[in-house]
């Protein structure tokens, strides 16, 4: 996978496709606190999104990860938030709401946590706020002590 870069991209048409035809959420992604990137294979072509919304100095919410069709199953996904996550600060804890994919990001190194556990500056995004369901799944990533 060393071909595979994670590239800026800005919201687009291309962006808003991907997402919808995987059941995500669009409404909310405009925003000067959401960045967007590309996994960009050598020949140019993507083959996947993220996105991540900074929340507050210590809060950023990993949102809009989608892997397009071709290249699912494949370990595309599990690359694609690994390299995401590297672009977050590492002192920053990190959330995601999901209705199907807590399986997914288990691995990765994310666990469910209560609402009551979450910090207001992520429960207040729009996701988390009323886009999203309340049967949402909210998980924070589990980084090991630095």
């Amino acid at each position: 996978m060393r071909e595979l870069k994670l590239e800026p991209v800005l919201v687009s048409d291309d962006l808003r496709v991907a997402l919808t035809s995987a059941g995500l959420l669009v409404d909310d992604l405009d925003g000067s606190d959401r960045s967007y990137f590309a996994l960009v294979a050598a020949d140019r072509r993507v083959v996947g999104y993220s996105g991540v919304e900074t929340c507050d100095d210590e809060a950023v919410l990993l949102r809009s990860v989608v892997v397009l069709p071709e290249y699912r199953s494949k370990g595309y996904g599990r690359h694609l938030v690994e390299l995401t996550l590297a672009k977050t600060s590492p002192s920053a804890e990190v959330y995601l709401a999901t209705t199907t994919a807590a399986s997914f990001f288990e691995p990765i190194g994310f666990a469910s946590v209560q609402r009551d556990q979450v910090p207001p500056a992520i429960l207040s995004t729009r996701q988390l706020s009323g886009l999203c369901p309340a049967s949402a799944t909210i998980m924070k990533l589990e980084r090991p002590p630095t």
